[in-house]
């Protein structure tokens, strides 16, 4: 009864890991380009959002903090996606 409790226990572990592993692997990504949020052009003096296609010529302000722009396009696609899903309802 003892051996079988430890082979139900260590394949409880086992599961219980695999399952860990299979939640971590698919938050952290591969680092693809394709899963890039955001990308600073420092030449071009350009920084893009890839999530809504919006590209501005003010490197040195978003660095700075002033990334109004940025999060009022963010804020319109949001409302724009959400307006979309509820008329698909």
């Amino acid at each position: 009864m003892r051996l079988l409790r430890a082979r139900l226990l260590a394949r409880a572990i086992e599961d219980a890991r695999a399952e860990y592993d299979a939640n971590r692997r698919a938050q952290v990504g591969t680092g693809d380009r394709s899963e890039k949020i955001r990308t600073y052009n420092f030449p071009q003096n350009r920084v893009t959002d890839h999530r809504i296609g919006l590209s501005l010529q003010k490197l040195p302000q978003v660095m700075a903090g002033d990334i109004d722009d940025l999060v009022d396009a963010l804020i319109a696609k949001d409302r724009a996606d959400r307006l979309e899903a509820n008329g698909n309802d």
